[in-house]
């Protein structure tokens, strides 16, 4: 069994997962649009470039993610996407883009008791994410 987040954006999945594609060297599968969706229930005609759904893959872990319609959307929370990463160089890294134009920043990049590197933050799309570089315990 495999556990895979599904992130919901509201109109900005597309420029999420191109981002997110970039920093984590992540590969984009399918993608579905609305417009491309089988069916007679078709979402407002602003919405039809929008995507039904998607999945990009870091390595051998995959999230999901698709943009709700208005009436669907529910800002996130109660959660953040976590990334284990082995380098303290690594770790710097990716927080600093990911982080870039974050929306909060709850926890700056750095040393603590169990890491060699932790950081969180919610980014410009509202996803909540913990970089961590644990130390060996």
């Amino acid at each position: 069994m495999k556990v895979a987040p599904y992130l919901f954006f509201d109109g900005t999945c597309e420029d999420a997962v191109k981002f997110y594609a970039r920093v984590l060297d992540a590969k984009i599968g399918m993608t579905v649009y609305y417009k491309d969706m089988p069916g007679e229930r078709k979402p407002p005609a602003e919405w039809l470039g929008k995507i039904a759904h998607t999945r990009f893959a870091i390595g051998d872990q995959s999230i999901m993610a698709s943009d709700a319609t208005p009436e669907h959307y529910r800002k996130p929370q109660g959660y953040s996407i976590n990334l284990n990463v082995d380098t303290p160089d690594e770790a710097d890294r990716i927080y600093k883009e990911l982080s870039a134009d974050a929306q909060v920043i709850e926890m700056p990049i750095g040393e603590t008791f169990w890491a060699h590197r932790f950081g969180s933050f919610v980014d410009k799309f509202g996803t909540s994410w913990m970089i961590n570089c644990e130390k060996q315990m």
